[in-house]
């Protein structure tokens, strides 16, 4: 068991000195794309991600580099209300088989502490297990944090984040399918996002989560965050889903669904697509799924695909994954 002593004592080392590259460049809002979202019928997580992702053909961008892996343990309830340990695990093992260096598995919860969040889902005897980092970024000393003034945006003083996601050589997600009752609507790759900026400033302890909360552009801004890294690959564990309530709890209903993609937006506008095969919100339900704030927002930005258009759908070749992939298909075209 690593105690909260031991890892604060780590953290004063030189664990993030060698990881920090220069910052990324972003393909242009005009840039002609057609982004890729594959999507897996399963109820075997490992199964569900290997397969998920080689249906990508990407190119192993992740040989020989030092990943971080951005989960969804905004809290410790049991998934979707969190990443499940078994996606988790099916990650690592795969971007390991891919030749990745290091992997450091960093979150910041917003239903409680960070590290209790980790511990209470055992992840840090994952870590001690599997070979990978745990970090709990709010525990972070202030020289791992920048401040990004994100300039026109909808932040009235910008975000901070960790050099460790904005100098990462590679960034992987995982996220869950589920609503968002606080204000996000849905809260899919584009809304984890939030995970990975300071909660309070470490300068001066503003509160950013009251601001993006109480703001009445709360999707917009959420979007936003996004500007600051560009993940090489995003996994969504849709085996179950909160189609109302979330994020912690909620009504849940089983799409039996893994998806994998590169691309945020799309990956987005494909998980509110399933989400609206169910009874769920209204703010799900109603309106063109590109009008949706947050995924408008980010289409804006050019974080992404910039309509129905410019997806794929690519199912595995099983009949029950093209079934579900072709009902997924007309929702998203429908609008």
């Amino acid at each position: 068991m690593v105690t909260r002593r031991r890892f604060l004592q780590a953290l004063t080392g030189s664990l993030f000195v060698g990881a920090l590259i220069s910052k990324r460049t972003f393909p242009s809002q005009a840039q002609e794309r057609i982004s890729k979202v594959s999507l897996v019928k399963t109820q075997d997580r490992r199964h569900g991600v290997r397969t998920a992702v080689s249906l990508l053909k990407i190119n192993n961008p992740f040989q020989d580099k030092e990943i971080v892996l951005k989960p969804n343990f905004n809290s410790a309830h049991p998934f979707p209300g969190s990443t499940h340990n078994d996606t988790l695990i099916a990650l690592i093992e795969l971007l390991k088989e891919y030749g990745a260096k290091k992997i450091t598995v960093a979150d910041r919860s917003g239903m409680g502490d960070t590290y209790q969040v980790m511990e209470a889902k055992g992840i840090f005897d994952l870590a001690q297990e599997l070979g990978f980092e745990a970090i709990p970024i709010n525990e972070l000393p202030p020289q791992e944090w920048e401040h990004h003034p994100l300039e026109g945006s909808h932040w009235k003083r910008g975000v901070e984040m960790p050099k460790l996601f904005t100098h990462a050589q590679s960034i992987v997600q995982t996220c869950c399918l589920k609503t968002h009752r606080y204000g996000g609507h849905f809260t899919l790759s584009l809304k984890n996002s939030v995970g990975m900026v300071a909660r309070y400033s470490v300068k001066d302890n503003y509160d950013y989560m009251r601001e993006l909360h109480s703001s009445p552009y709360q999707r917009e801004m959420i979007a936003e965050i996004n500007l600051l890294y560009k993940p090489d690959l995003i996994v969504l564990d849709g085996l179950e889903a909160f189609v109302t309530g979330g994020p912690d709890r909620g009504q849940v209903e089983k799409p039996g669904v893994m998806l994998a993609a590169t691309d945020r937006v799309a990956l987005d506008a494909v998980g509110v697509a399933i989400l609206r095969l169910y009874k769920t919100t209204p703010e799900v339900a109603q309106g063109k799924i590109f009008e949706h704030p947050q995924i408008k927002r980010a289409v804006e930005l050019g974080l992404g695909a910039r309509g129905p258009h410019e997806i794929e759908i690519v199912p595995a070749p099983d009949d029950e994954s093209k079934s579900f992939a072709a009902q997924v298909r007309e929702v998203l075209d429908r609008g």
